[in-house]
């Protein structure tokens, strides 16, 4: 808009800074200690959230929407396949539209030049809520998660054992902010691309289990990613071994948690005594979602504020 200060987006993990990241989880803390208690707080009345959706979800719309009614806004959803954009309205033509009618945007779809895009055409904050390269708000959740059970992350180790998707590339994002490592395990064929990674804080690891040594916190993810179904047999193979079991939690640290951003295939990428174990948080880290999104928009729209 004429004469505003700069639009603030979140479309990977690396556009906040460390600063900016510690206050949105500090303000998770507060604002998810409220909905715990029933304490009505209505920060938003009169914005509205549109979601975008050309890929289908579970969390990321029901924490987004039920988010943004609790700030006492209103949240619409769009389809893709409902609207002109499914019909090839160009996605700069989108941006200019839907940001003249609502507050805050998101967008989850396939490429990250689509987001990309579409925020440069922009009036308002545009928030990724996935694509193909990048899924920093469930990175967020998750390190939230990791504090609220662990404390600080900086300095500890991470090991992702899986497929590099968009997880592990806002995980890698991540380490760099706030100062962790990760140690990755990928089968062949399923390696990182290095034009997606600015840092050096990881290690690779060619066995998932050596990987898991004294790690602080497990992670893995689906073997086949939405979008890339028609690999599902393939994949199963190249992936063989790649289940984290008890085996390998029991390589890493006796306090190591255990994180999965859901859905889940029990007995496939991981186990179910690990998944349904006592050191999984996987439902506190799904419930997560909705609290740090809160945040999330919350200083988007409002900038840094002063609330307890």
């Amino acid at each position: 808009m004429p004469g505003s200060k700069a639009i603030k987006h979140f479309l990977q993990f690396s556009d906040f800074s460390l600063d900016e990241f510690e206050y949105v989880i500090e303000r998770a803390k507060v604002i998810k200690r409220k909905f715990k208690a029933y304490e009505v707080y209505h920060p938003l009345v009169d914005r509205t959230l549109v979601m975008v959706f050309e890929k289908s979800s579970t969390r990321t719309r029901l924490s987004f929407e039920a988010g943004m009614h609790q700030l006492g806004g209103a949240a619409i959803y769009l389809n893709t396949r409902d609207s002109q954009l499914g019909r090839g309205e160009p996605v700069e033509d989108a941006g200019q539209v839907m940001s003249r009618m609502c507050d805050i945007i998101m967008v989850r779809t396939f490429g990250q030049e689509i987001i990309e895009r579409f925020a440069a055409n922009s009036r308002v904050p545009v928030i990724n809520g996935l694509t193909n390269e990048h899924h920093p708000c469930q990175v967020l959740a998750d390190i939230f998660t990791f504090y609220e059970h662990r404390g600080p992350i900086a300095g500890k180790t991470v090991a992702w054992i899986g497929d590099a998707n968009n997880m592990l590339y806002s995980w890698l994002q991540a380490a760099e902010v706030f100062g962790f490592h990760l140690n990755v395990s990928t089968p062949k064929g399923y390696d990182i691309d290095p034009s997606l990674v600015s840092t050096q804080r990881y290690t690779f690891f060619d066995n998932p289990s050596d990987a898991c040594e004294g790690a602080h916190l497990v992670n893995t993810d689906v073997w086949t990613s939405m979008g890339y179904e028609k690999e599902n047999a393939e994949r199963l193979k190249a992936f063989d071994g790649f289940i984290v079991d008890a085996a390998k939690m029991g390589r890493a640290s006796p306090d190591a948690v255990f994180m999965h951003c859901l859905p889940a295939h029990r007995g496939e990428e991981v186990a179910a005594e690990v998944i349904d174990g006592p050191q999984s948080v996987v439902w506190d880290e799904a419930e997560n979602r909705l609290h740090v999104q809160k945040a999330l928009i919350e200083y988007l729209l409002l900038g840094k504020i002063q609330d307890n």
